[in-house]
């Protein structure tokens, strides 16, 4: 029974919510691990289901996860069983007394205009790969797409003379973000020299291939960018999401518009942008202690 509720629910949250496959993933992965848990301690469905979860939550905090990971495995078992007791499976909701435990918000970690510039030149431009990695990163930095979204484009999400890309975001929302003449030049080189090379005989309109003529991954994307770094003499630990982070920070500090910057971001909720002011800030403070004679 809770294993076709699940199923269910995996299915409304792919076709009413339009989650990513990532997300939906995520979702199955920490639901199912909760059932495990409660098939082990025997717990009864549905009348033991919030004593499971409350004995479920202490387990967490027994093993010392994160308050990240306890959160966000919290919010899938509070959609779950909100939509099961929607669809009246449930005769109430055994999670609505929880609340996710308080996350200490961290400043993302952006790379300075000289460690971007460093990284963008790292890659050698003469053989096909190369190519590959310079119009990847340079559109990663000029557009701030999401790492998804920069390894899902097709070769038709491109217009290179117009100088824009058609990405597709979370919850296969849309948006036309504009490309910079670096990133469109490093886009061409990489059309005309270096896909060609990598496709051979595939058939796909993946933009970004691996050496099998396959869509690049996110992981591949993350090993290039950790690659190009070191090799740029750049020691911060980096994430996926470096370069995005970078230009959303980068945008600010040189007076681009708060909305501007979300909605070229895709965030749906504008005080999920808002945590680049408070980088913007910290810079700004800097600037100040170093400029001003009674700082």
């Amino acid at each position: 029974m809770l294993q076709t509720w699940l199923n269910e629910f995996l299915d409304y949250v792919r076709v009413e919510r339009g989650l990513s496959q990532n997300t939906i993933l995520a979702y199955r992965s920490d639901i199912a691990h909760f059932l495990t848990f409660l098939q082990k301690r025997s717990f009864a469905v549905p009348a033991g289901l919030r004593d499971g979860m409350i004995a479920y939550l202490l387990e967490l905090q027994r093993m010392g996860l994160s308050a990240a990971t306890v959160a966000r495995r919290t919010a899938a078992l509070k959609s779950f069983f909100g939509f099961l007791t929607r669809l009246d499976y449930l005769p109430d909701d055994p999670a609505a007394e929880f609340s996710s435990p308080k996350l200490i918000q961290r400043l993302p970690r952006v790379l300075t205009p000289q460690e971007v510039e460093r990284i963008l030149t790292a890659p050698r431009l003469n053989t096909p790969s190369g190519l590959r990695d310079r119009a990847m990163l340079e559109l990663a930095y000029a557009s701030g797409l999401r790492v998804s979204e920069l390894v899902g484009l097709d070769i038709d999400n491109l217009n290179l003379e117009a100088g824009y890309v058609r990405v597709f975001g979370k919850g296969a929302r849309e948006r036309v973000v504009p490309v910079g003449r670096a990133a469109r030049q490093s886009l061409r080189d990489y059309l005309r020299r270096g896909r060609p090379i990598l496709c051979g005989r595939c058939r796909g309109k993946a933009l970004f291939l691996n050496r099998r003529g396959e869509r690049m991954t996110r992981q591949g994307f993350w090993k290039l960018l950790k690659h190009y770094a070191q090799a740029a003499g750049i020691n911060k630990n980096l994430s996926p999401h470096t370069l995005r982070h970078s230009f959303a920070t980068h945008m600010l500090e040189n007076g681009a518009d708060l909305r501007v910057v979300q909605e070229l971001l895709g965030h749906a909720d504008i005080s999920t942008t808002q945590i680049y002011t408070h980088l913007t800030g910290r810079r700004l403070r800097e600037i100040y202690e170093l400029a001003h004679p009674r700082a």
